[in-house]
């Protein structure tokens, strides 16, 4: 080659000087296109036939391979090997994983692939076969999906090698991304598309093709709300489910279904993907560690004839198993939450987030493509075959001398077409007549089939001329499919009230108890309230201190000389036939506290908090409750004051309370003077002095509250003051804060007070 040619040749050669990206460019560009592919190709379904590539590919593959519903089962290992060899070069085990959960019965509202063999179970969907011991074929719902494939409905595209074709998607018949669902994790987003049912959907569909306009709200008056493959109940409230509607997002709350048989609640139903080992893990956890007092038993008695039945035996018939079973689907599975995120690759190719109106107006576009796609295939179709049919009546009409053209000319298609002025299409139909095919009844066929095909041609010209009569031909195809395919709904929708666990209180037993105190702090219980604390026995160098009576679902609390209450397990205590145990293993007071008293009840029970200062609340314990060990700063203890022993009120403004100070002077109050609340030092209660004759302040050395018509004993050693309502008046005071009156001089030196409880004994 002469210099100058090829130099031009090379200064014509394109250039090939690669671009300059920055690192940050290239990587921000192939996440994009990675995202996109994860997107488009793998996690989302597309709006027309509500399936995933590989869920496609699947489908198309078993189609392929001519596994319908009337076909026999082949071996899965087959399928997987087809589809990952033509259509969807990835890993086997993923593929197989897709393909199992279209056949699961309970993981797909209307399966796609009919499975035999094992193909796992609602309690461990992930226990199926490998795909070389379990067959399958596709259901009569997949062909739904399938029938109009050949019938120029879709695109199609070349496979990943180019060596085959597939279908871009399925003509499906119905909205099948409503029907099954889908749920799938992209990048930077997700689908949660709950399955329905085909004739609420249907229904659905046919009021959007009656009324453009119609509104999300009726259109949710065929759609009553999603309808899972098990029978559990939707608890979710109606506005709930028309927010879902509305917006393509929220949840929905589905509910196990259960009965009461005597003592037994039988849980027969459970909510979508939900296993019933793992309900039984999670009540048998809560049995363990003594959180279901209520329940003796749990038993799983599910068989072949009954997949779904498990057993919570009650304690006692009286049990509310209402109040249980609210309190098992907050702290269990067997009440949860669906979310919905109707997101999906639209007409346009794009992702995005549908309502159900947008949904199902778009469905139905895609629907009316492809009816017309196949309409205009086979009206195509009709007019070759009626083209070809004229041309071979031609023949018929002047047989003798298309045979003489035939036998004697040189060039008989050129001779026949000018001859008898017909298309390449008619002369090539001619001349592949057999002989046997010219017999006068095969003319009388050519005309019968003519007939026939001129009428379904006018048929087809009908929609294909007419929005209306398009329409109207989609609908009628819509109910039959529907009637054909369409079943009652599963998940009944009942509005029920929300789940609420029960307090550790209501999980405990009510039994009647007393809980003792001693004096080194000490404590332990007794069943019933006829144990007199002061009788037990006690470890050397210990005493009785205080006790308090109630129910082992009760509060117990207990105060220090810190002015800290602390909570106590009352159902837990060790028994009051031994010594007990310190209360400083069951909680961790500062260093020098000592233990006054016990306070028991529920959290309105009112209790007296008081120093010997003559300062104090009343707090009730629901508000003084301590959730650590530590125990919570309750009442403010002043400089040089010491904390008394609590005192329980029963009625704020009808009880009254008894004040003794160490100059033995007494005060009565009613309780309502004194001031509520959950912390602090309080209001003064009484006036305390320092008189000469005394070397040290006045302090209260003893408080009791009493009831209206109760007595009171005054103590001095083993001697005692007894006080009758009567004689009350001298002490009676109704303004707080004021001075005691001073005793009879006999007791100037009590120690302590003691209210006279009412009964006929005590008068």
């Amino acid at each position: 080659m002469p210099e100058n040619d090829f130099s031009l040749t090379h200064h014509d050669a394109p250039s090939v000087e690669p671009e300059p990206l920055s690192i940050a460019e290239f990587t921000e560009k192939a996440y994009l296109q990675y995202s996109m592919y994860v997107i488009l190709d793998r996690a989302l379904p597309f709006i027309g036939d509500g399936l995933k590539p590989v869920q496609r590919r699947i489908v198309y593959a078993m189609s392929d391979l001519g596994l319908h519903a009337t076909a026999k089962f082949k071996k899965s290992a087959r399928t997987v090997g087809d589809v990952l060899g033509k259509f969807h070069p990835h890993g086997d085990s993923a593929c197989y994983e897709a393909m199992v959960l279209m056949a699961q019965p309970f993981s797909y509202r209307y399966p796609l692939i009919d499975g035999q063999g094992n193909w796992g179970s609602q309690d461990d969907p992930k226990s199926f076969a490998a795909m070389r011991y379990t067959e399958s074929r596709l259901t009569h719902y997949a062909k739904l999906l399938l029938d109009e494939l050949d019938q120029g409905t879709v695109e199609w595209t070349p496979n990943f090698d180019g060596t085959l074709e597939e279908p871009e998607c399925l003509p499906a018949r119905l909205p099948n991304v409503l029907l099954n669902g889908a749920s799938g994790i992209a990048v930077g987003m997700a689908t949660d598309i709950p399955p329905h049912n085909a004739r609420e959907v249907v229904d659905a569909c046919l009021q959007l093709l009656r009324k453009k306009t119609s509104s999300v709200e009726e259109l949710c008056r065929c759609i009553q709300g999603p309808d899972f493959p098990t029978a559990a109940e939707i608890v979710s409230s109606r506005e709930e489910i028309l927010e879902c509607y509305r917006t393509g997002m929220g949840t929905v709350r589905q509910r196990a279904k259960w009965i009461r048989q005597g003592r037994d609640i039988i849980i027969n139903a459970l909510p979508y993907q939900t296993s019933g080992s793992k309900i039984l893990e999670q009540l048998g956890t809560q049995l363990k560690h003594k959180k279901l007092p209520m329940v003796s038993d749990i038993r799983d008695e599910s068989d072949h004839e009954h997949p779904t039945r498990l057993v919570i035996e009650l304690g006692s018939r009286r049990q509310d198993p209402e109040t249980l079973m609210r309190h098992l689907f907050a702290t269990t599975d067997l009440e949860k939450n669906y979310r919905v995120n109707m997101n999906m690759i639209g007409l346009d190719g794009r992702p995005q987030v549908f309502n159900l109106k947008t949904l199902l107006g778009e469905w139905i576009e895609y629907r009316l493509r492809i009816v017309r796609g196949r309409l205009e295939f086979r009206y195509g179709k009709v007019k070759d075959r009626l083209h070809i049919l004229q041309g071979l009546l031609v023949a018929y009409l002047n047989l003798d001398e298309v045979i003489r053209i035939i036998r004697f000319s040189d060039h008989p298609f050129e001779e026949l077409k000018s001859r008898f002025d017909l298309s390449d299409t008619q002369c090539n139909a001619i001349l592949d007549t057999r002989l046997r095919n010219l017999a006068k009844l095969e003319e009388m066929k050519i005309r019968d089939e003519q007939a026939e095909l001129n009428a379904e041609k006018e048929s087809l010209e009908k929609p294909l001329g007419s929005d209306s009569a398009l329409t109207r031909l989609v609908r009628n195809e819509l109910k039959q499919d529907a009637e054909k395919f369409g079943d009652d709904r599963r998940s009944i929708i009942i509005e029920r009230p929300a789940a609420k666990a029960l307090s550790e209180a209501d999980l405990i037993s009510a039994d009647p108890v007393t809980v003792v105190l001693s004096e080194q702090g000490w404590i332990r219980a007794a069943k019933g309230h006829e144990i007199d604390g002061s009788s037990l026995n006690y470890k050397t160098g210990d005493s009785y201190l205080d006790s308090a009576k109630g129910k082992s679902n009760e509060l117990l609390l207990t105060l220090d000389s810190y002015g800290r209450t602390y909570t106590l397990p009352a159902h837990a205590l060790p028994s009051a036939k031994s010594y007990g145990e310190p209360l400083s293993s069951y909680l961790n007071p500062q260093a020098g506290a000592v233990f006054l008293g016990l306070m028991m009840g529920n959290a309105d029970t009112e209790y007296l908090l008081s120093t010997d200062g003559g300062y104090g609340i009343v707090a009730l314990l629901g508000e003084i409750t301590s959730r650590t060990k530590a125990g919570k700063a309750t009442l403010s203890v002043p400089t040089a004051s010491k904390v008394l022993k609590p005192c329980p009120v029963s009625d704020y403004e009808g009880d009254f309370v008894a004040i003794l100070t160490s100059y033995g002077r007494l005060l009565l109050l009613p309780v309502g003077l004194l001031s509520r609340a959950s912390k602090g030092k309080g209001l003064q209660i009484i006036k305390l002095g320092k008189d000469k004759a005394f070397q040290n302040a006045e302090r209260v050395i003893s408080i009791e509250t009493f009831r209206e018509g109760e007595g009171l004993k005054i103590y001095r050693g083993d001697t005692y003051l007894k006080l009758k309502p009567g004689n009350f008046d001298t002490y009676l005071s109704y303004d707080r804060a004021c001075r005691g009156k001073p005793l009879p001089r006999g007791y100037r030196k009590a120690g302590r007070i003691e209210r006279i409880p009412n009964g006929p004994h005590n008068q």
